[in-house]
């Protein structure tokens, strides 16, 4: 149930954004050491974003999964995920935030329940 939220300020207009969200669904799965099958990933363009007191391409992204993260893999899912961002949307890695949540599945709804 791992989701990945990421807004950029870039245009996704003309990407091929189905190979940012494979990459990432892979990347996140592998990572946290979850199926595929329950990685969702939200990726939304040209929205306002000022980091830094500039609007250059930047990106801000929160992570929410039931259990699988700790020091080791959240700096392995940064680095991954910064490098997508990077070579897909030209976002400078050192401008890119990732928040990480370990949530209790309870807090997770799913299929009319929750986890």
């Amino acid at each position: 149930m791992p989701c990945l939220n990421l807004s950029t300020n870039v245009s996704v207009d003309g990407v091929d954004t189905s190979a940012i969200l494979s990459e990432a669904t892979s990347t996140v799965a592998k990572l946290i050491g979850k199926p595929e099958a329950y990685v969702m990933i939200v990726l939304k363009g040209s929205v306002p974003i000022a980091f830094g007191g500039t609007e250059q391409p930047a990106a801000y992204g929160e992570l929410v999964s039931i259990g699988g993260l700790s020091p080791d893999v959240n700096k392995k899912l940064s680095a991954a995920i910064a490098t997508i961002l990077e070579t897909k949307l030209s976002v400078p890695k050192s401008r890119f935030f990732l928040k990480f949540y370990d949530t209790k599945g309870s807090n997770f709804g799913w299929n009319g329940s929750t986890f």
